[in-house]
This record gives C-alpha cells, sequence and structure tokens, in this order.
C-alpha cells in the first residue's frame, strides 16, 4: 500500500501505518487497539521541578508530578497555573526551568510529536461562527492527518458521542454555549488523540449543562480509552467525575491522590433531624441529649436542608452509636431527615492544621477556590 501524498500517517506507538483510502478504516482501528494498550501501561505526563517566571508573576514554581492513565483533575483557583502548564505541556510555551514529559515525549523538543497525540479543548469561545459544525470537526480532523473520507466518518461519529448529530449542518454562531462546547469537545476527539486536555469544559454551562458535559467527559475515557486531563476551579465536579485529582495552588503543588483518597470514608455520623412544636430547636436539643448519654459530637454544625435544622456531626464508635441517636431521636419526637456515614470533600484539601491533616470546613463544593493571595496563602497570582 502507498502512502496518500500529502497526508500525514497518524500515529502509531509501534511504527508508522501506510494507508490508503480503501483500507484505511481496517488499518485506523489496527492502530486503535495498539495504542490502547499503550496508553494503559504508561505514564502519560510527568514534570520535575517545573518553573514558568513571568518578570512579575511566578506562574509555576518547581512542581513535580506524575499523571497516569485516566480521568485526572487539575484544580485550583483561578490564576493558580492550570492553564499555563497546558501550555507548556502541549510545547507552545517553553518553561522557565525543569522538565515535562507527555506520552513520554521531552515537551521542550517533541512540542510537534505530542500535539499531534493530544487533543485540546481550549477554555475560551474560539469557534468560526459562520460555518457548521461538520465543516468545522472535518477541517480539524484533516488538520490533524486524516484522510477526506475518515475525516468526516470520524465526524459524524465524534458529533454523534457529543449529542450534536442532529444540529451538525446549523452554523456554529446560532449555537448556545452549551452546544459550542460541545463542538470544541468533538474537535478534540475526533483524530482519537492518545490524551486530551480539557480547559475549564463546564465554563458559562447551567447546572445541566455541566453535569451532561461530565458525563460526556466521562465516557471518553470509559468508552473509548482516551485518558483525559482536566482542568477546574469547582471541586465538587472532580469528585464526580476523575478517577485522581492533583490540587494546585500559587503553582505548586498542594496534593496529587487519587479521589477515593480524597473522599475517604470518615467515623463520622451526619446526622439531621427537623424542628417541633415542644422542640423550635431540634438539634440543640438533641446534641445536648446525646451527650447526657456520652456520645461524642464534633463542634462545628453544617447547614441543613431547606426546612430542617443544621446537621450535627456525631463520632461513630461502633454500630451501638447509630442506635442510640435513632432512638434519642424518636424520644424527642423529632424528625430524622438523614443519618449517613460523612464523607470527605476535596475543598477540605485547603483547610488543614499545624500538623497538615484535613480539618473539616463547610464548604461548598460548587463554589470556586479563592486563589491563595485572597486566603492569605501569598501574593502569587499566576495565570
Amino acid at each position: 500500500m502507498q502512502r496518500l501524498p500529502g497526508v500525514p500517517q497518524p500515529y502509531s506507538p509501534y511504527g508508522s501505518v501506510r494507508l490508503e483510502s480503501d483500507t484505511y478504516p481496517v488499518v485506523w482501528a489496527d492502530a486503535r487497539c495498539e495504542a490502547r494498550h499503550y496508553r494503559r501501561s504508561v505514564t502519560v505526563i510527568a514534570t520535575e521541578s517545573l518553573s514558568k517566571r513571568f518578570p512579575r508573576v511566578t506562574a509555576l514554581d518547581r512542581l513535580s508530578v506524575d499523571i497516569g492513565p485516566g480521568v485526572t483533575g487539575l484544580v485550583g483557583a483561578n490564576g493558580a497555573g492550570k492553564s499555563t502548564l497546558i501550555k507548556i505541556l502541549l510545547g507552545l510555551s517553553p518553561a522557565t526551568e525543569g522538565r515535562a514529559q507527555v506520552l513520554g515525549l521531552d515537551v521542550a523538543t517533541h512540542g510537534g510529536d505530542i500535539r499531534e497525540r493530544v487533543g485540546y479543548m481550549p477554555e475560551h469561545d474560539c469557534l468560526p461562527p459562520d460555518v457548521s459544525a461538520t465543516e468545522f470537526v472535518v477541517h480539524m480532523a484533516r488538520m490533524s492527518g486524516l484522510p477526506p473520507t475518515a475525516a468526516r466518518e470520524r465526524t459524524a461519529d465524534t458529533l454523534r458521542h457529543v449529542g450534536l448529530y442532529e444540529e451538525r449542518y446549523r452554523p456554529i454562531g446560532g449555537y448556545s454555549t452549551g452546544m459550542k462546547q460541545r463542538v470544541k469537545l468533538a474537535q478534540a476527539l475526533v483524530h482519537d488523540p492518545q490524551l486530551v486536555f480539557l480547559d475549564e469544559p463546564t465554563n458559562g454551562l447551567d447546572p445541566v449543562g455541566r453535569d451532561e458535559m461530565l458525563g460526556l467527559i466521562r465516557r471518553v475515557h470509559t468508552d473509548f480509552g482516551i485518558s483525559v486531563l482536566v482542568t477546574s476551579h469547582l471541586l465538587g465536579e472532580l469528585e464526580r467525575t476523575c478517577d485522581h485529582v492533583v490540587v494546585i495552588d500559587g503553582g505548586q503543588l498542594l496534593r496529587s491522590s487519587s479521589t477515593s483518597d480524597f473522599t475517604q470514608t470518615m467515623a463520622t455520623l451526619a446526622v439531621e433531624v427537623t424542628d417541633t412544636d415542644e422542640h423550635p430547636d431540634g438539634t440543640a436539643v438533641l446534641r445536648g441529649r446525646l451527650e447526657d448519654r456520652g456520645i461524642k459530637l464534633h463542634a462545628r454544625v453544617e447547614e441543613g436542608l431547606p426546612g430542617a435544622g443544621h446537621v450535627l456531626l456525631v463520632e461513630a464508635t461502633g454500630e451501638e452509636t447509630y442506635d442510640i441517636v435513632r432512638d434519642t431521636v424518636a424520644e424527642l419526637g423529632l424528625g430524622l431527615v438523614r443519618m449517613e456515614q460523612r464523607r470527605h470533600h476535596i475543598a477540605e484539601v485547603f483547610h488543614v492544621d499545624d500538623q497538615q491533616q484535613p480539618v473539616p470546613q463547610q464548604v461548598d463544593t460548587q463554589a470556586p477556590l479563592q486563589p491563595a493571595a485572597q486566603r492569605g496563602g501569598g501574593s502569587r497570582d499566576g495565570s
């Protein structure tokens, strides 16, 4: 088989792949199967003492982290250095010092090779308004080296995957924000990359749109085996979507851990009750009664559901704790809204005591993180 004139060949980790238009789907499918094995067996991103300094700002400060296959969340406040890191990893911006590799390739010397293997969904709106989604995604597929027929087929499949198949011929300028985000996701996936960088993919979306986008992001890995690095400043999004979370603040690594480690189950019960005419403050009377019975409670309380009281945090020393709480609520004639084992939120990694252990805080995991300077953590404001 002869190579198509003027068309770059798609990447295969086990050597070059020759193509003809009539055999392209079969050969490309074989290359994809080989790449799936490759994706499961390597560290996809590695940085070592990576720094990026501007005249008045340190955007990244000696960042060292290894990221494996799967869906990884890169979380930090606006200005923490997330977008700067992605630009360096794509080979678009040189680091001041340190090293970084993507898919085993050095970003300083193999930027072009990295961009062939990686998809990128930018944060800001950058779509041409006067072309259709099909035209735009086909163009991006051709730019990535796919032959015309394969580009059209991959475009149709990708737009169907992101939920735009019925709207694929409409001009992008008439799309909603959510639809435009889906077009950006489609162009990042159309060439079947090994890894995709998604920069704030839920920006501007309402809660329903955010949930739908997060579901799509999860399916990128589960359905197609593509590893994902997704940035966000909304902690709750990453809890539900990611296998691994990397937290950076002021350009420095704060923590890198699996999501299950971040949200490990605590030996604490969250108990919420309703008030009654006899006990207008049901939470307070329940606290007093439990303390009289020797049950240990946290000093802090959390806000409960509308119409209910606050949430008491009870130390669960054994199965008998559940029985005591249940019986006490019944004796007081209160309504039990919930009694459940509490879990850490990722947000709590930003609140540590002197021994660097997580300290539970009342945190809205859908609220944006504050930059380090606003929390008293320094003056860096890297982009």
